[in-house]
């Protein structure tokens, strides 16, 4: 895009007519938000059992004590690599947990792959928070990040409301819990694709600048693992895959 040089000025009136529009973005946000917090609930009416580095623990036990539990459905298979998108979205939940587990909101990751995968990866990545497996349960698969191999095969695994033709077993999203005071289980919401950029910090921060994400052709064609960096690895195809099933 080829950029306009004008005074301080014009820049400015400039400025505000795009404040106006950030404005209305903002409210149109807010009511959405407020929409979300409405939706209705449905109770988790199965037992789910994770596999975690201190032994076998419930869905219930995630909450940790809270009343809200958030679950980012990292994708891991067993066998599998690190999804850099997953981490760079992990990569800022240590230092904002710190904040929301005070108001009342835990957080897991949850993939297929078993624990000792899983801790050889949080070892890697120098992360502290709980991950646990789901290879033991159908979890995965009933909140639409997981498929079998004969819905791959059909192009027909349930994704984002939608379906996918993805080649891949999993795909990332986030999942939100609510317990009440009797101890039931709500799912009260999901969001998956383009969904999870609500969480990605560096997103944010690239949208300010006047090269954005700087992707060109390749979608999310500049992000790697943070340990990465130094070596400029080739991108990862399950990136541009989740970005582009949106």
């Amino acid at each position: 895009m080829e950029r306009r040089i004008v005074g301080r000025e014009e820049w400015l009136t400039a400025r505000k007519a795009h404040l106006r529009n950030e404005k209305a973005l903002t409210r149109a946000r807010d009511a959405l938000l407020e929409e979300r917090r409405a939706l209705p609930w449905v109770l988790v009416d199965q037992d789910y059992v994770f596999d975690t580095a201190t032994g076998p623990m419930h869905l219930s036990d995630l909450f940790q004590g809270r009343s809200q539990l958030a679950v980012q459905h990292f994708m891991l298979p067993p066998g599998g690599d690190i999804c850099p998108g997953c981490a760079s979205t992990a990569d800022d939940v240590d230092p904002s947990r710190r904040h929301f587990e005070h108001a009342d909101l835990s957080y897991i990751a949850v993939s297929r792959a078993p624990v000792t995968e899983i801790e050889a990866a949080k070892r890697r990545m120098g992360w502290t928070f709980a991950w646990v497996s789901s290879g033991g349960s159908s979890f995965n698969y009933d909140y639409g990040v997981s498929w079998t191999l004969e819905q791959i095969a059909a192009g027909e695994a349930p994704y984002n409301y939608g379906t996918t033709n993805s080649p891949m077993e999993d795909l990332h999203g986030h999942s939100i819990f609510a317990k009440d005071e009797d101890g039931r289980i709500y799912h009260t919401y999901s969001t998956y694709a383009r969904g999870a950029e609500a969480v990605a910090g560096a997103f944010g921060w690239l949208d300010m600048t006047p090269k954005g994400r700087n992707e060109g052709d390749e979608i999310m064609g500049w992000l790697r693992r943070h340990d990465e960096y130094g070596d400029q690895p080739q991108a990862h195809t399950c990136c541009a895959v989740q970005q582009a099933a949106e």
